[in-house]
């Protein structure tokens, strides 16, 4: 495992920025529509400023909003995944796993997949049962780990069945598909800003 278990959501406050003068742009605007007493000429003036500090904000917002828009990964073909880099540099696979959707920090770095404790739950595994008789060694220190079986690990028509896995039993932010999934492909290539996965 990797220091990716360690991974925690932070505020990015040039964004929480980038919000707020959207929000101040709406107030205004609505002030602007609604006072009868402003004089025509300056209602004009405030609606240009409007414009432009909401094609400010637009431009600070461009990258989540091309993140938001463009598909979180894409299967060309049965052969072939392609995987976008997010914002925060890391590649992102979502599979669905026993039948449920799991999203997988790709992690070169494991060398199981390694699933957290709610994500385990979700898909039907009574994590209070396992036997945490592994360790491994994290950026957080030592945890103990459980080996499970996954029924499936699917991505769009790729399946795959019987597939070994391992649960945390410390904390973790989400779950790391490691290189006893990798490995079933024959090549990972990083291109383009892509990660591609190849059968």
């Amino acid at each position: 495992m990797s220091a990716y278990i360690g991974i925690m959501q932070q505020i990015d406050f040039a964004h929480l920025t980038y919000l707020v003068i959207l929000g101040s742009v709406l107030v205004l605007w609505f002030v602007v529509q609604n006072r009868d007493s402003i004089g025509k000429l300056m209602q004009q003036a405030l609606i240009w400023v409007l414009i432009f500090v909401g094609a400010i904000a637009v431009v600070g917002l461009w990258d989540d909003i091309r993140q938001t828009v463009r598909p979180m990964q894409s299967v060309v073909s049965e052969d072939r995944i392609e995987l976008p880099r997010a914002q925060d540099g890391h590649y992102y696979l979502t599979a669905q796993v026993n039948g449920e959707p799991i999203r997988f920090v790709v992690d070169t770095g494991a060398s199981q997949i390694v699933l957290g404790q709610s994500d385990a739950e979700r898909i039907g595994i009574d994590t209070g049962r396992l036997a945490y008789l592994g360790r491994a060694y994290t950026a957080n220190g030592e945890v103990r780990t459980a080996p499970v079986r996954l029924k499936s690990v699917e991505v769009g028509p790729v399946r795959h069945e019987g597939v070994r896995a391992v649960v945390n039993e410390g904390e973790m932010s989400g779950s790391l598909l490691g290189m006893s999934y990798l490995q079933r492909f024959s090549s990972i290539e990083i291109t383009g800003g892509k990660l591609v996965l190849t059968r």
